[in-house]
């Protein structure tokens, strides 16, 4: 797994990028255009499985992009059955939503100490 994170900054209606610890650089027009630039370098450099990528703007000339390669797949048990790629059984998804739908209406019976938004006083 490879985690390339970037610096971003524009300069006179360019984006300019380079690689927090490493040697990776390029430059786009746009941010989009960069981004795309940037997951092909790191692609190059690590091809070892699928891509994730994370945008945040810090300002309106700067942002940190990070991308990521490869990584382990997530497997979650549901109802004591493996759920990756569908193989849970049918009966063990209704009963987890059912679940989940009763935490939610516990959550909206909050106590707000007898004040309410629809009493006049």
């Amino acid at each position: 797994m490879g985690v390339f994170t970037f610096v971003l900054r524009n300069s006179g209606g360019d984006w300019f990028a380079k690689q927090h610890s490493g040697g990776i650089e390029a430059s786009a027009d746009s941010t989009f255009a960069l981004q795309r630039k940037l997951i092909q370098a790191a692609l190059a450099v690590d091809s070892s499985g699928g891509v994730q990528s994370s945008y945040s703007p810090v300002s309106p000339t700067s942002a940190v992009f990070q991308v990521i390669v490869g990584g382990a797949a997530v497997v979650a048990r549901v109802g004591g059955a493996a759920a990756a790629g569908g193989a849970a059984p049918a009966e063990a998804a209704p009963a987890a939503e059912k679940k989940k739908e009763e935490k939610v209406e516990e959550s909206d019976e909050e106590d707000y100490g007898g004040l309410s938004l629809f009493d006049d006083e």
